[in-house]
């Protein structure tokens, strides 16, 4: 499509349920206080596990959003997504009826989805036998019952899909809602990332594969992007939503505008199931088409919130940014929420969103925390332990993710 046809996008609502907590109000002074949501292991006994801490999800409580006779319907992971989604809706004012229903669309995608609600069901096939398998068993686990439940509940009959691409679920949901309604299939979308997948299992699977931190002792000072000691991610879980709006009908209605979302970009390494590319060649492809879908410079570029999972491929991740942007990458502050939040997975992209924006809407930087002792290869302005204030006009996120899927989204300080 020819970009001068190509309608502009403004983000009008934001929702998030994090390791901080659940709302923006709680989420975001945290975040930029450089709290970290990382703590032993609750939600089961995890003694028996090499890794026993995450970043649990610690004051979400379903009913305020979901009737209680459905709770038991759905996998905790939908009932990230609705809470989310609900925040964001009410966030942007949107009212959805009869006469817009067909225009709003939901996209909002998880990396694994309903493991708590596979494991344990698979125990009572096992235990109890399958007359005690719930009918809906089915429709509470499978990904795209959390767009699914979302568009019922909001009542929004337009388009409906998920991502489902690991890390980068987040960002691909919002980056394919982002082109609908650029292309005119939509007015506006609810779209973005959930995950809830702390089980024995899950935890077990990622620690089997040496990809999660190992410092149960101090699980505050576990993510540690960028860190020369950092030993893994940590897992966490939550949902991070954003209410995109075609700009003509979100200022028709006197919506408050967030920032505008300019430029979004994916592709593929095609190198490894699990690892990014050793010279970052993927990423730095993405992030030059991101940056030319916007149609803006490399020098407006002025925060970028990294991948940065507190492994070894944040010295892959440097390496792609300084290769995108050369000498003015080290002038470029970057930072890894995730050193706060830890790794939602298929949530990531969708908080790490609501951040960047954030950053544009408010003025101020996140950091980067448990940044003690720097990797030499990560040598760029990480906003060490402590959030700035600063002024700017595009933030890049970038989300890169197993089987070698990158994705990145632009936004844009909105000035009407």
């Amino acid at each position: 499509m020819n970009d001068r046809t190509r309608r502009r996008v403004v983000v009008t609502g934001l929702g998030v349920i994090t390791p901080l907590g659940t709302g923006l109000d709680k989420t975001w002074p945290a975040i930029c206080a450089g709290t970290s949501g990382i703590h032993r292991i609750t939600r089961f006994d995890p003694a028996d596990l090499p890794v026993q801490i995450a970043g649990e999800v610690r004051d979400f409580d379903p009913a305020t959003y979901i009737e209680k006779k459905e709770i038991k319907k759905m996998d905790t992971f939908i009932h990230y997504a609705v809470g989310a989604s609900q925040m964001a809706v009410e966030d942007a004012g949107l009212k959805i009826g009869p006469e817009n229903a067909d225009r709003v669309g939901v996209y909002i995608g998880a990396g694994i989805g309903g493991l708590p609600g596979i494991e344990h069901y698979h125990d009572v096939l096992k235990e109890k036998g399958p007359d005690r398998v719930s009918p809906f068993f089915i429709p509470m686990v499978i990904i795209n019952l959390a767009s699914g439940q979302v568009a019922i509940r909001i009542g929004a009959r337009g388009p409906n899909s998920c991502a489902v691409t690991a890390c980068a679920t987040g960002n691909h949901c919002i980056g394919d809602a982002f082109r609908l309604i650029q292309w005119g299939e939509a007015d506006a979308m609810v779209a973005g990332g959930t995950e809830a997948a702390l089980t024995p299992l899950c935890v077990a699977g990622f620690a089997a594969a040496r990809a999660l931190s190992r410092r149960n002792d101090a699980p505050e000072r576990a993510s540690r992007p960028f860190d020369k000691d950092r030993d893994g991610f940590v897992l966490g879980e939550g949902a991070g939503v954003v209410v995109l709006e075609e700009l003509e009908s979100a200022k028709r209605r006197g919506a408050r505008i967030y920032a505008e979302m300019v430029g979004y970009a994916m592709n593929a390494d095609a190198y490894h199931i699990t690892a990014p590319s050793e010279n970052g060649e993927g990423a730095v492809r993405c992030m030059e088409l991101a940056v030319k879908d916007a149609g803006v410079s490399k020098d407006e570029i002025g925060y970028i919130n990294a991948h940065g999972t507190s492994t070894m491929a944040d010295a892959i991740e440097t390496k792609a940014i300084k290769q995108v942007f050369g000498e003015r990458a080290y002038r470029i502050p970057v930072s890894s929420t995730k050193s706060m939040t830890g790794h939602l997975l298929g949530a990531a992209g969708g908080i790490e969103a609501v951040f960047s924006v954030l950053a544009l809407h408010r003025g101020i930087l996140p950091p980067t925390i448990n940044l003690e002792q720097p990797d030499p290869e990560c040598d760029l302005d990480y906003i060490p332990n402590k959030a700035r204030e600063a002024t700017v006009q595009v933030a890049l996120s970038n989300s890169f993710g197993f089987g070698g899927v990158n994705a990145c989204v632009l936004f844009k300080r909105y000035n009407a």
